[in-house]
C-alpha cells in the first residue's frame, strides 16, 4: 500500500472521529507534547546507557525516537482539521 493511500486512509478515519474545536485542539496540543516528550525520553535513555545493559539503552532510545514524527504528523493534522472547522 503506497503511503499516499495510507495517509488519505487515516485521514479518512480521523475525520470521522466526533470531536469540538476545542477538543481537537486539546488532542493536537497532546499530541505536540507527546512528541516533544519522546525526543526528551529518547535523548535521556541514549545518553544515560551505562553498564551491561548499554546496547539494550541504546536501542530503547531509538525506538522511543521513532514515535516522534508520528506525534508531530498527528498534531499538525488535528491543527489542520481545528482550523477548517
Amino acid at each position: 500500500m503506497s503511503t499516499l493511500l495510507q495517509s488519505d486512509l487515516l485521514s479518512s478515519k480521523i475525520e470521522k472521529i466526533p470531536m469540538s474545536r476545542d477538543q481537537i485542539r486539546t488532542a493536537s496540543d497532546l499530541a505536540l507534547v507527546l512528541g516533544l516528550a519522546s525526543v526528551a525520553g529518547s535523548l535521556i535513555s541514549w545518553f544515560l546507557s551505562k553498564g551491561k545493559d548499554k546496547a539494550h539503552s541504546e536501542r530503547l532510545g531509538i525506538f522511543v525516537g521513532l514515535w516522534v514524527p508520528s506525534f508531530f504528523i498527528l498534531a499538525n493534522h488535528l491543527a489542520r482539521r481545528a482550523e477548517s472547522e
